[in-house]
């Protein structure tokens, strides 16, 4: 498949927005329950104002894959079938959910409705709904492409659970260098995390490699023409010139470039970042805990970019690389 950068920005974007405020609730639930140390309203402020802003930034960049932006709104019209129309509700559910909850933090509003021990109850209350509605994003968003039947690169729970690990792992080293910009005392819990993330993603994402290297199309050149003859060899796509099935369908990069692509992800998505956080959040360096998280962002934009340029179109069959 063709890559459209806008979708590669929006699920990376999103992806680490989301996993930024499941690291900064996390943080919350933990001190709640005295297993960390609480943290002045101020960081959860700021946390919910960034993860705000990349979800924006997504949802921005979004725009630029529409023909015609004035009808977006008409995409969530097939909620009952569409993990598209899913997507599109669930996304501004969320952003407004993660609005809410910096705003109960900004306005120092905690009444404690179910007694002492049990501090800022009502942002507590809204981030346990917005969890559960950062997960259902997760999962629609890799449902868009797992429920392709007929890519099967993409027609695997592995892709929900990528999306969903790769996220949060991304969202978790975030959460790492702004807990050191902060000052914060949960260096080391948001660290830890985003070292186990990172880790569980990359077993995951090699998993995906592992089955997509393997895989045995249902479509063959022979099934593409209706002939049964094992020696139909294509000889060209039967044009002079392109058009758009070869543009739209196929990522028109040449083949040491496309294999060079997955090696350049493996090392800036996992490896790198594993170092950057190692050395990072022993120190409590700003500098190296944020360059962890551009690094590994970077890596995505290439990871999303090899994600959707795998996904073999049967109709490239007919319309072979020329």
């Amino acid at each position: 498949m063709h890559p459209a950068f806008s979708v590669i920005f929006l699920t990376t974007l999103i992806g680490a927005g989301q996993g930024l405020f499941l690291a900064l609730f996390s943080g919350q639930l933990y001190s709640a329950v005295n297993l960390l140390p609480a943290q002045e309203s101020s960081f959860y402020i700021t946390g919910s104002v960034i993860a705000l802003g990349l979800m924006i930034g997504g949802l921005a960049a979004s725009f630029w894959h529409l023909g015609r932006p004035e009808r977006a709104w008409r995409a969530a019209s097939q909620w009952r079938t569409s993990w598209l129309s899913r997507e599109v509700i669930i996304l501004p559910a969320v952003m407004g959910l993660v609005f809410i909850y910096g705003l109960l933090h900004f306005s120092g509003w905690h009444p404690n409705w179910f007694g002492n021990a049990i501090p800022n109850q009502p942002a507590l209350i809204v981030g346990v709904i917005t969890t559960l509605a950062v997960f259902i994003l997760y999962i629609a968003t890799g449902m868009i492409y797992a429920s392709i039947k007929f890519l099967q690169e993409w027609a695997s729970v592995l892709t929900v659970i990528n999306y969903t690990l790769l996220g949060a792992a991304s969202g978790f080293t975030l959460a790492t260098a702004l807990a050191a910009w902060q000052g914060s005392g949960l260096i080391g819990f948001y660290g830890t995390w985003a070292v186990i993330l990172t880790l569980a993603g990359l077993l995951s994402r090699a998993a995906s490699l592992y089955r997509n290297a393997r895989i045995k199309y249902k479509s063959t050149v022979q099934s593409a023409i209706g002939m049964r003859h094992n020696a139909v060899v294509q000889k060209s796509m039967g044009m002079m010139g392109g058009s758009y099935n070869t543009r739209e369908y196929f990522h028109g990069a040449s083949a040491a470039w496309f294999k060079s692509i997955k090696y350049i992800f493996l090392v800036l998505v996992f490896p790198v970042p594993l170092l950057l956080l190692w050395a990072g959040f022993s120190t409590a360096s700003v500098p190296l805990l944020a360059t962890a998280f551009v690094v590994q962002y970077i890596g995505l934009l290439f990871e999303r970019w090899f994600f959707f340029a795998q996904a073999n179109h049967p109709q490239n069959l007919y319309y072979q690389t020329i």
